[in-house]
Order: C-alpha cells, then sequence, then structure tokens
C-alpha cells in the first residue's frame, strides 16, 4: 500500500483538495485499496475546520466527491507512517521540514514534481481567490503523481 500526505498551510483548500481529487481518482481506476491518501496543515491556525467552502464548490463542480473532513495539523510521527508527503508551495516545504525534522528519507515532495511543470507551485486560493484553477492544478498534478505510480508497476 502506498502511503500518501498531502500537506498546506491550513488543510482546508489545496492539501485536503488533493485528498479528495487523488481519492477519486484511484475509486474509478479500482485501485483504492492500493492507497492510503489523507491530508494535514502545515500550520495550526484552521485546525477542526471543514474543507472551504469556495473549495468545495470547485471540487463538486467537477464531479469530485467530498467527505468529512476536519483540518488536523502535520505530526513529526507523520514522517514514519506515509511513504510521500507532499506540499503545495514553498513555505509548505520549509513548515514541513521543520515539523518533521528534516527529511532523511527523501519523501518530501511538490505536487507538481509530477508534471511536466515541475517548477510550478500551487498558490493558496485563500489569497489569489481563484479556486477554480486552483483545483484544475491539483488535477494536473494528481494524474501525474498517479501516473508515476502506474509506471513503476509495468
Amino acid at each position: 500500500m502506498i502511503k500518501i500526505l498531502f500537506v498546506c498551510h491550513g488543510n482546508i483548500c489545496r492539501s485536503v483538495g488533493a485528498q479528495y481529487i487523488l481519492q477519486d481518482m484511484v475509486n474509478r481506476r479500482g485501485l483504492a485499496g492500493d492507497f492510503l491518501i489523507e491530508s494535514a496543515a502545515a500550520t495550526t491556525e484552521e485546525i477542526g475546520n471543514p474543507i472551504y467552502p469556495p473549495m468545495e464548490r470547485a471540487l463538486r463542480k467537477k464531479g469530485i466527491p467530498i467527505g468529512d473532513h476536519r483540518a488536523r495539523q502535520l505530526r513529526k510521527a507523520d514522517y514514519n507512517r506515509y511513504d510521500l508527503l507532499i506540499g503545495m508551495d514553498e513555505e509548505n516545504l520549509s513548515d514541513m521540514n521543520w515539523i518533521l525534522g528534516g527529511d532523511p528519507e527523501g519523501k518530501l515532495h511538490y505536487l507538481m514534481e509530477y508534471t511536466g511543470r515541475p517548477e510550478h507551485k500551487i498558490e493558496d486560493p485563500w489569497y489569489t481567490r481563484r479556486f477554480d484553477a486552483c483545483a484544475d492544478e491539483i488535477i494536473e498534478g494528481c494524474e501525474g503523481l498517479l501516473a508515476h505510480f502506474e509506471s513503476k508497476r509495468r
């Protein structure tokens, strides 16, 4: 089983969006039993809050099922629990490194590393207000991530 944890600033937009998008992709491909997909925040300010309503609307427009999410913070123990910990931007990766005490096994990555645009970072829609565009970027990143795993199986 491949264990993936998506991380963003508050765990109410990008990381939970990536969790739901990738889960939907693996469900549709009959691969749900091969993956554990969860999300967390790099900060404490949104702990316990549900997905942010504008992000939820952007995902629902794309037919992505929404679960009963409550934001939680990344914990040091998560490093050993997950195979990949995926952030959305430089601030996320910096916070993740600090919380986790480094990345000795090379588990920390940006989502867009798995696309043809590895230098691209996914901006926080809380600030940009571009929720639909953010969802599109996450879909692109998750498709690339899933293709990465499918190519390793062959």
